[in-house]
């Protein structure tokens, strides 16, 4: 297996070329990864329930964010995992271009409101994980982002005290039994942030590069909340469509 640092060289000595439709790319900036073609069809995700933008049923509340903690107030992503937004999570994920957190760092930033006076926390990675990539995906995101919105990043307040399983093939319902307990906050808020911000921004924003079912940030949302933390909010760069979407995108 080729490892993590060898592909990162491999990156820096190839042509670049766009990961999501291999067509090549002049330009050598990270950008450039994701060609302007394929970045004009990543989708924002439209306005929906206030708190975790899912879309709003029609009838009564919504139900898809009813059992998250108190604490996380909202949860919102750039756009949705079509093909070219899962290409460039593939490829930011398992095939070591870590560079194209620049890319999605981008994306959040042009699409999503800037924050202010928020401490970005990257989802933390197990040990295993960190160890097979050499890098946390979601921590390049925050960092870069952390740049475009003058916030500072912690990528320690939070920590992964157990490895959990791949989500990618598990029900909701799996999902949220399998990442229950698996984070823990490293410290208290200092008496300036246990309060929320002048500004409205919750005082914590969680940052993870995809967003599912929600249980991932939920679960680490519930940490931070057993430590005194008393406002969470979260941004992803892609959220997974549902799947009455998906058909209607079909259709279409």
């Amino acid at each position: 297996m080729i490892s993590s640092a060898l592909r990162a060289v491999e990156r820096l000595l190839l042509p670049n070329a766009c990961v999501a439709c291999g067509r090549a790319v002049e330009s050598a900036t990270p950008d450039a990864l994701a060609c302007a073609v394929c970045r004009s069809r990543l989708t924002p995700v439209p306005p929906g329930c206030a708190r975790c933008r899912q879309p709003v049923p029609p009838v009564g509340p919504c139900r898809f964010c009813l059992g998250w903690p108190e604490v996380l107030k909202w949860a919102t992503s750039a756009v949705w995992l079509g093909d070219e937004a899962r290409e460039i999570v593939h490829h930011l994920k398992y095939e070591g271009y870590a560079r194209l957190a620049v890319v999605a760092a981008e994306v959040i930033d042009r699409i999503v409101p800037r924050a202010h006076d928020a401490l970005l926390v990257p989802i933390p990675l197990g040990a295993r994980r960190m160890r097979d990539r050499g890098y946390n995906q979601a921590a390049a995101i925050a960092q870069t982002l952390g740049e475009r919105w003058s916030c500072q990043v912690d990528e320690n307040l939070l920590r992964r005290v157990r490895n959990t399983e791949s989500q990618t093939a598990l029900t909701p319902e799996e999902r949220a039994a399998n990442v229950a307990g698996a984070f823990e906050a490293t410290r208290r808020p200092t008496p300036q942030r246990v309060a929320p911000s002048p500004s409205g921004t919750p005082t914590v924003i969680l940052i993870d590069d995809v967003f599912t079912t929600g249980a991932t940030l939920a679960s680490a949302a519930k940490a931070l909340q057993d430590a005194g933390w008393v406002e969470v909010g979260a941004v992803t760069f892609a959220r997974a469509m549902p799947f009455a979407l998906r058909l209607d995108a079909r259709r279409g």
